[in-house]
Order: C-alpha cells, then sequence, then structure tokens
C-alpha cells in the first residue's frame, strides 16, 4: 500500500468506502493540512465535492423546505458524533456544506470523512 504522505495515515488506496467507515481524530493545530497531491486523491472519490480555497463544498438540492431540514439535521447528528462541524448554508430547497479545519488553516482528513458521511446520509434518504 502506497502513502500519499508517509507522515499521514491517507494511502494511494483509501476509498469513500474507507473515509465512511473512519472516524475524526481531533485537530488542535500544530499539524500542517494535506497538501494538493493529498486533497486530490481524497476528493476523486467523492461525488460532486468541489475545492473552493481552503474548503471542500457540495450543495444539496431537495424538493421541499422539510426535506431540506431533515438533511440539515442528519447532518449535525454527525457533526457531533465525529466532533466536527462544517459550515452550513441553508434555503428553502438547498443546503451547501463546506468543510474545513480552521485550527490548521485548510483540510484535513477529518473533512473528507464527514463529507463521505454527509454524502451516504444522502444516499440513505434516497435525496
Amino acid at each position: 500500500m502506497q502513502q500519499v504522505n508517509p507522515d499521514r495515515e491517507i494511502t494511494m488506496n483509501t476509498s469513500n468506502h474507507d473515509l465512511k467507515t473512519k472516524h475524526c481524530k481531533p485537530c488542535e493545530g500544530g499539524v500542517p493540512p494535506l497538501d494538493r497531491q493529498e486533497i486530490d486523491h481524497l476528493l476523486k472519490d467523492l461525488a460532486g465535492w468541489i475545492l473552493v480555497g481552503n474548503e471542500l463544498v457540495k450543495a444539496f438540492d431537495f424538493s421541499n423546505y422539510y426535506e431540506t431540514m431533515a438533511f440539515v439535521n442528519a447532518t449535525a447528528w454527525v457533526s457531533h458524533q465525529e466532533d466536527h462541524h462544517p459550515d452550513l448554508e441553508v434555503g428553502y430547497r438547498q443546503c451547501r456544506v463546506r468543510y474545513s479545519t480552521h485550527a490548521i488553516g485548510g483540510l484535513s482528513e477529518n473533512d473528507f470523512i464527514c463529507a463521505a458521511k454527509i454524502d451516504a446520509l444522502q444516499t440513505s434518504q434516497g435525496a
């Protein structure tokens, strides 16, 4: 298994399925953000997520406000379980999710773990 960065546990074989089963590790700073090679590797398995500056971003569309708010609440539950919280922009039929690890000023594996878990939620809700 070839590592992208030997100082991290991210490997070339890390997939969306692997991310969904991982748990976030506390990040209080002191570690560098992911580099572009690591970001590109992890991003390839996350459909619809894009890199905007130092953030991982995706807009989720819904049929109505109730579905949007159900998704927001499910996202809050995942965030609480992982102790890693996104910025959310909520509209009538859309929620835009933005992940970044503020303590390190960029992206960490935690952002990708949560993005994969949020994608799994949306799939299970059928949205």
